[in-house]
Order: structure tokens, then sequence, then C-alpha cells
């Protein structure tokens, strides 16, 4: 029963989509995080000078720390934007493929 509940959602167009549609949302978000994490990675080794220039006139703070915040933050925000979707989209679409094949 299981089998052939499971080859059925595997046989719909629509779980096919579906799981198109995921793996691209995935993939570009992927795309976003490592464009974040790396591009702050490749400026601590090949800007060094920019990273370290004092955000003013007497302040300690360099660029380079706000940035590497920047990046935390920005992660944050794209884990919540990608969680939100896959709780409401992605899983309201996988509930209806699955209450279709049974």
């Amino acid at each position: 029963m299981a089998q052939e509940t499971y080859e059925r959602i595997r046989a719909n167009p629509k779980f096919q989509q579906f799981v198109s549609k995921r793996n691209k949302y995935s993939i570009v978000m992927s795309i976003l995080m490592i464009i974040a994490y790396y591009g702050y990675i490749l400026l601590i080794a090949f800007d060094k000078p920019f990273l370290a220039t004092k955000l003013g006139p007497g302040m300690v703070t360099s660029i380079g720390i706000p940035m590497g915040v920047g990046v935390i933050v920005f992660t944050i925000v794209l884990t919540w934007i990608y969680v939100r979707r896959a709780n409401t989209e992605f899983d309201a679409e996988a509930e209806a493929i699955i209450k279709e094949a049974n």
C-alpha cells in the first residue's frame, strides 16, 4: 500500500513541478549564501586594507566589523525567508500532493 502511494506521488506531474521549484529556490538561496560568505572571506584574503579602513576619524572600529555582522544578519534573514516559504507554500503543496495520491 505504502509503495503504491509512493509511486503515485513520484509519477504525479505536480510533484515533479514541486520538486523542481523547491530545488531551484534552494539553489538560489544557497548561491546567495555562498556569495555572502565567500565574498567576505575573499575580502579578508585579498583586500585587508579596505576592511581595516576606520569608519570615521578617531573611531576604533573598522569597516570589516560591521561587514562581518552584516554577513551574520544576512544569514539569519535568508534563513528566515527560506523557512517561512518552506513552512507555508512548500508544506501546503506537499500536503496537497500527498492527499491527491491517497
